[in-house]
């Protein structure tokens, strides 16, 4: 006896990204010429300047115990910085005990499950979705209720009431979302809020919102992005700095707390406790010192970046004649698949050395997605591929 069954069962419904990612990286090395790879949601964009003056500013300054353990919620001096933020934007009373630091949006996200779920609790989440949620929610002794989003890939009110029942303890949403950029609607949120409310009512029971939202600065179409605890008493907002700052390899994150939560204070405190359980500890203490500087950062030049790739890519795989959505942030497209098949389509590409993530990937069979945080000539190199497979 080895590797236990759960371990080997998930492995082999593991994510479609990595193994596509790893594909990509076995191509890249075989010798047979350049690989065009549209697979994986890395930024190749840089930091902003300002992260690298205060990290080095952190480094030079060798203050005393900067680098020691701190409390498992992080530094209260972030947690107050963060805090202000949030309240900037959202116009909502957060506290530094609203915020626990995390590593990474991931991190953020298990800590709020090990701390909200008992087993055989009911987590939904709308498709398509990111497939790690599945693997969170059965790490925590949840049960997953995947609910259908509309053709748009917008919320599917009247399919949600369904899928709700007495045993339905959290919400899991992503927007603006990952892997179709869609931003879900202010209205469809305050519609959201008002059935759950209903249904606490009805039920005796407190029904929770958590959107995993690391993509919330990097929307296209508005100043701003709609968010659930603007509209529910009862909600987190998970995010990180690994997109709109383009440091995903730090694993820099963090959890809201909306200060109107059933049970917030004893949340914040649940938090501390299951990021030491889950052996995360804390947030990386360099990051959380160097954050508190770049929170004011202007990411409107990176916006635009994104934005100019979008409107490149949407612009012309409509012109070839692809079907899709035009997304309002993030950086993925998700269009139809020619003749059906993602799967199919799949390879086509990949014997042209163009790499993407099947939408089987996303719970979503007939799609494909592109990501398009890349260099603009690996994006072009690629549309003469999307060009001559256009018709399936």
């Amino acid at each position: 006896m080895g590797v236990s069954a759960r371990i080997k069962k998930s492995l082999h419904s593991a994510s479609l990204i990595r193994r596509v990612a790893d594909e990509a990286l076995k191509m890249k090395q075989d010798g047979n010429g350049p690989v065009w790879n549209l697979s994986i949601g890395n930024p190749t964009v840089d930091p902003p300047e300002a992260f690298y003056r205060t990290l080095q500013q952190e480094i030079e300054q060798k203050k005393s115990g900067s680098h020691r353990y701190m409390s498992n919620n992080g530094y209260p001096f972030v947690r107050e910085a963060m805090a202000k933020r949030l309240q900037m934007e959202l116009g909502i009373p957060f506290t530094e005990k609203s915020i626990v630091m995390s590593v990474g949006a991931a991190g953020a996200i298990n800590v709020t499950l090990k701390t909200l779920l008992d087993p055989g609790d009911e987590v939904i989440f709308f498709s398509p979705y990111f497939v790690e949620y599945g693997f969170y929610v059965e790490n925590h002794g949840g049960t997953s209720v995947i609910v259908d989003t509309d053709e748009s890939f917008q919320l599917n009110l009247e399919a949600i009431e369904k899928a709700l029942t007495p045993k339905t303890k959290l919400i899991l949403m992503n927007s603006p979302n990952n892997p179709t950029g869609v931003v879900y609607r202010e209205e469809d949120l305050k519609a959201l809020a008002e059935m759950l409310n209903k249904h606490n009512r009805q039920h005796g029971t407190t029904v929770f919102i958590m959107n995993d939202s690391p993509y919330r600065r990097l929307v296209f179409d508005a100043d701003k992005t709609p968010d659930p605890i603007s509209y529910y008493d009862h909600c987190f907002l998970v995010s990180s700095f690994s997109k709109d700052l383009a440091l995903p390899g730090e694993r820099i994150g963090y959890v809201a707390i909306s200060p109107s939560c059933h049970e917030a204070e004893l949340f914040f405190e649940g938090m501390a406790f299951s990021s030491r359980v889950l052996g995360f500890v804390n947030a990386p203490a360099l990051m959380q010192h160097v954050l508190p500087s770049l929170l004011d950062e202007d990411i409107a030049p990176l916006k635009r970046w994104y934005q100019k790739k979008r409107d490149l890519l949407f612009d012309t795989l409509t012109g070839f004649g692809y079907e899709l959505v035009k997304p309002g942030g993030a950086f993925y497209l998700f269009p139809k698949a020619p003749g059906g098949d993602d799967m199919a389509f799949y390879r086509k590409l990949k014997e042209n050395r163009v790499m993407v993530v099947p939408g089987s990937g996303f719970g979503t069979p007939g799609y494909f997605r592109i990501a398009y945080c890349l260099s603009t000539d690996i994006l072009e190199n690629a549309l003469p591929v999307f060009e001559k497979l256009a018709k399936g």
